[in-house]
């Protein structure tokens, strides 16, 4: 029987255009938040004098947001509107980002570590109300492709953050190593610290303010109220049903491995290939920004990937297009952990071709046919970004021991956790491509 072509952005005599580029452009500005941020583990690290574990107490705030307030945006979804949980994310958005200000007045680590989890609080509700909007704006059978398309522009923003990262920040700050960092006086250390604290702010003011434009013009266009007809809590029966669907239940343990493992690969690029660069006879600071210029490489693949795996997933299964790119992620992560050269970076990099489906398609197969269920079913995807927050301290402690054994780097070794992340991600794209060939139905 011939497929009838659905249309991606109607239903029921609905146009949801101007909705979608709205709410698109809004994965633009979490995509920068995510990725203006990874590279600060080193450079706090840097201005603060820390290990890397300690520096990776940013990546602690940052994914802790998006866990915290999931559950809390998802009731104010359902009893408002998809529109208020999206302005009410960017204002917690514009918050947490102008309160990068007084945190470099006090001069101290944590009030920044407290921007951060506030600016992501506004980040999880943006998510938790935009994912399953965009899910709705057409029909059910092209929701996957619908939010890949969507998706899709959440690399690009995060390659202007990487790209504002790089030149705006990680460039400008003062050259002086982590060891010439520790050999300063008190006064000398205050003074350089507050001078790069100084340069760090400025891009996240800079985006407060582009957020605070967007909440004005979302405010003030209409949008249809899409699937909030029902403005009932019924929290604690809604949780029951929802996780008592095997498709759904296994997708929000997925996704917590999916992340850990971006935010790992995205994170930990730059300590790995200040390693090899820095073996090479390279400065620190050089090594950093090199090894940055490859992890917009990265995002580039990752971005041009989304496009392209959007396009196939008109032609293929889902469940099976995730197995089979989380297998390759895979693969390409044995490379990471085992060459200690050049080519070693170049799989890192390469990882990122695979990842692009991965986060929209976990999401889309895991929330197909839950109607209002979506709403509180998003929330528990989105809490599944704890990944973000959980895994990556854990491989920078393997980084901090220097080596594994007599020589091999633990850098290297490190990345067997994005390793195991995968295979798990794998499984679930085996598990949703059998129930879909039992029956057409992911609802288990």
């Amino acid at each position: 029987m011939e497929k009838v072509k659905q249309p991606l952005l109607k239903k029921n005599g609905q146009n949801f255009l101007v909705p979608f580029i709205l709410i698109t452009c809004c994965f633009a500005l979490w995509g920068f938040a995510n990725d203006i941020t990874n590279p600060m583990v080193k450079a706090f690290s840097k201005i603060f004098r820390m290990n890397v574990t300690q520096g990776a107490l940013v990546q602690v705030a940052f994914y802790g947001g998006y866990f915290a307030m999931a559950f809390p945006a998802a009731i104010f979804i359902r009893k408002y509107s998809y529109k208020a949980g999206i302005l009410m994310g960017l204002g917690l958005y514009a918050l947490g980002a102008f309160m990068f200000f007084p945190a470099k007045i006090s001069g101290n680590y944590y009030p920044f570590l407290l921007a951060y989890f506030i600016l992501t609080c506004g980040l999880s509700f943006l998510e938790t109300s935009a994912n399953p909007y965009i899910l709705t704006m057409g029909t059910e059978e092209t929701a996957t492709r619908r939010l890949n398309l969507a998706q899709s522009f959440n690399p690009m923003g995060s390659l202007i953050g990487m790209y504002v990262a790089m030149n705006f920040i990680q460039a400008r700050l003062n050259p002086m190593s982590t060891t010439e960092r520790a050999s300063l006086s008190n006064a000398e250390f205050e003074t350089l610290k507050q001078s790069d604290l100084s340069i760090l702010i400025h891009p996240y003011l800079a985006i407060g303010g582009i957020v605070a434009l967007m909440f004005i013009i979302i405010l003030l266009t209409k949008m249809p109220k899409n699937g909030d007809s029902s403005n009932e809590i019924n929290f604690f029966p809604t949780l029951k049903r929802i996780f008592s669907i095997p498709n759904y239940r296994q997708g929000v343990l997925a996704q917590f491995f999916y992340v850990g493992a971006q935010i790992m690969c995205w994170t930990f690029i730059i300590q790995y290939g200040t390693r090899i660069f820095m073996a090479q006879g390279m400065e620190e600071q050089t090594a950093e920004v090199l090894s940055q210029k490859y992890n917009i490489l990265a995002m580039i693949i990752f971005c041009t990937s989304r496009f392209i795996c959007t396009y196939l997933l008109k032609f293929f299964n889902p469940g099976k297009l995730l197995r089979t790119l989380a297998i390759a992620a895979g693969i390409f992560t044995l490379g990471v952990i085992f060459f200690q050269d050049i080519h070693g970076l170049y799989c890192l990099v390469a990882v990122s071709a695979c990842m692009s489906l991965m986060f929209p398609t976990i999401y889309g197969i895991a929330l197909k046919g839950m109607g209002e269920d979506a709403k509180f079913g998003a929330a528990g995807l989105i809490m599944a970004i704890l990944g973000g927050s959980i895994l990556p301290p854990v491989q920078a402690a393997i980084i901090d021991l220097g080596t594994i054994g007599k020589s091999f780097p633990s850098v290297n070794a490190s990345f067997i956790l994005p390793f195991i992340c995968f295979m798990v991600v794998a499984w679930y794209g085996g598990q949703a491509y059998k129930r879909s060939k039992r029956g057409g139905i992911l609802m288990g």
